[in-house]
């Protein structure tokens, strides 16, 4: 069990990448999780707006897999989670410490992964935290729409497959990011 709590190498999850890649290519697959609500809006009786109006039985081994990645990251998080907390460069922590951010240095401060000035629920209900939840999730919706597929579609499927839009929505995510972190985040926290 002290194996598998320990953080592995990161070749070890791109071994595994590969290989269900290449597992979805053979068998004609793409992945992508946000083609999965798609799925769920349409097998819950959304059909009445063409878009979900599809045989949403053609992807329910993509919602066996988002079920499957719920379960395993509740299980990772309670059963198997590491107790150091994750390790993040000196350069993070500082830009961090500038937007009054502290880095979890213990679990009881945030589990080892996520600050607690930002993830709680009076954060939450400030100005800030509506502006982040609200805004930027219509914004990571609108644009998984608008881009045809979310990041691990684009980045891990398209890519893999050569795809030249792919390319392009992955760029725009690292931009997107880019501009999330050295601009608005500071204005929003600031």
């Amino acid at each position: 069990m002290e194996f598998i709590s320990q953080p592995w190498h990161w070749s070890i999850s791109g071994a595994m990448i590969v290989v269900v890649m290449f597992l979805l290519i053979y068998l004609g697959e793409k992945f992508g999780v946000s083609s999965s609500f798609r799925a769920i809006c349409s097998a819950g009786g959304a059909k009445k707006w063409s878009y979900f109006n599809y045989d949403w039985k053609s992807h329910d081994w993509l919602l066996v897999f988002v079920l499957g990645s719920i379960i395993g990251g509740a299980i990772a998080s309670t059963l198997l989670a590491s107790p150091q907390p994750v390790q993040i460069s000196d350069a993070t922590i500082q830009d961090l410490a500038a937007l009054n951010i502290a880095a979890p240095q213990t679990l009881s401060e945030g589990a080892g992964f996520v600050p607690q000035e930002i993830f709680n629920f009076q954060f939450l209900t400030s100005l800030p935290g509506i502006l982040m939840l609200v805004l930027g999730g219509f914004l990571i919706g609108f644009g998984t729409r608008y881009a045809g597929g979310c990041t691990s579609g684009h980045a891990i499927s398209g890519l893999s497959n050569l795809q030249l839009p792919s390319l392009v929505a992955v760029i725009g995510f690292f931009i997107g990011g880019l501009l999330m972190t050295h601009l608005l985040m500071p204005l929003i926290l600031g």
